[in-house]
């Protein structure tokens, strides 16, 4: 045999070889049912995708929710599945959406204000706060009108690494 002959036939043999130890390699699932092992698998999503296959709202989230005293565990089922969740860094999170909170909305970290905000100030230029149905409810400040003018008069709220306001969303334990 010559050496060209062998070094091709070593080198099929390799091959093979690698080929058959890639095969025995576990997949990760291409869905999850279970939210914990969702999030610790995508890491960080702002509402569960495709691979999450389970249900909208998880008994797993309410029971977490209820057991670290986000929501009353003698409140009503449905108000108690009232929330949503996403992943954050691997970890479920939820905001329970009982009291109109915007749970879904970015934080709103602007300082200029709005034209409802502006109106609202003609209309009444010396409110001390101005009411979140006119500010949006997703602003990190407090508002008021200080000479017919809209101004910021400290922040309340702040935000997440992902924008969503941290002061609402709970990070749960399985």
């Amino acid at each position: 045999m010559n050496h060209r002959v062998c070094i091709i036939i070593s080198l099929l043999v390799v091959s093979v070889l690698l080929g058959a130890c890639g095969t025995t390699r576990a997949e990760a699932p291409a869905s999850y049912t279970d939210p914990f092992a969702y999030c610790a698998a995508v890491g960080t999503v702002d509402a569960p995708d495709a691979r999450y296959t389970g249900e909208a709202m998880p008994a797993a989230v309410v029971e977490a929710l209820v057991r670290q005293g986000v929501v009353a565990a003698d409140a009503p089922p449905e108000f108690q599945a009232n929330a949503v969740w996403r992943c954050m860094d691997g970890q479920v999170w939820a905001c329970h959406a009982g009291a109109n909170l915007p749970c879904q909305e970015r934080a709103d970290t602007s300082e200029t204000p709005t034209a409802d905000m502006e109106a609202f100030c003609q209309a009444d230029p010396s409110a001390e706060v101005i009411p979140a149905a006119v500010t949006g409810r997703a602003t990190v400040y407090e508002w008021q009108c200080s000479e017919g003018q809209p101004a910021v008069v400290k922040q309340v709220f702040t935000s997440d690494a992902q924008g969503f306001l941290a002061d609402f969303w709970f990070e749960l334990k399985p």
